[in-house]
């Protein structure tokens, strides 16, 4: 918890597991932190990593664990272009529920306690529901341009350019060492 770093910086965090989704195999998988050299050959792999809140969030902590820079890797944080056309920071579960119609399992303080009560399948499955609901919401927005959320009970609606997406620019690759 932050609290317990003393700063919001997600990168004083600690990984509890990393769940993906691979476009490529049309799978997902899940990494505890023992299993994490398995990760980085998917990752290297990937055109984009492709997340929620994921450039200030889940890069910063999973690249505290990873041999080279992930922020070297090409990303799009879906919340990062939800602020830039809307103009404020929305939950992903708010953009579940206006977009797909459908809420999160459990939220981040939930896994924190199933983490310490050792709970991992708990922790797995939570992730897992997070990642499906992310890729759901990718797969909208590229289709749809747009993403939905209500607010005071009154549906709106975000205007996105995906097209834009494919051009974001990679900073070179670094790569992990197979030794």
């Amino acid at each position: 918890m932050f609290q317990e770093v003393g700063k919001n910086d997600p990168s004083l965090l600690d990984l509890s597991i990393v769940c993906i989704y691979d476009y490529s195999t049309d799978t997902y998988s899940s990494y505890l932190e023992e299993e994490l050299p398995a990760l980085w050959p998917i990752l290297e792999n990937c055109d984009m990593l492709i997340g929620y809140n994921s450039d200030h969030f889940d890069i910063p902590i999973l690249n505290k664990y990873y041999p080279g820079d992930l922020t070297k890797i090409k990303s799009l944080d879906i919340l990062k272009e939800i602020k830039d056309s809307f103009g404020r920071r929305l939950s992903l579960n708010t953009i579940a529920e206006g977009t797909l119609g459908t809420a999160k399992s459990a939220n981040g303080l939930q896994a924190i306690t199933w983490w310490r009560q050792g709970e991992i399948d708990k922790i797995r499955k939570y992730c897992l529901d997070d990642v499906k609901i992310t890729k759901e919401v990718y797969d909208y927005a590229l289709k749809n341009k747009e993403l939905k959320f209500k607010d005071g009970g009154v549906m709106q609606t975000i205007k996105l350019d995906p097209s834009e997406w494919e051009n974001l620019e990679a900073s070179g690759m670094t790569f992990t060492l197979p030794f």
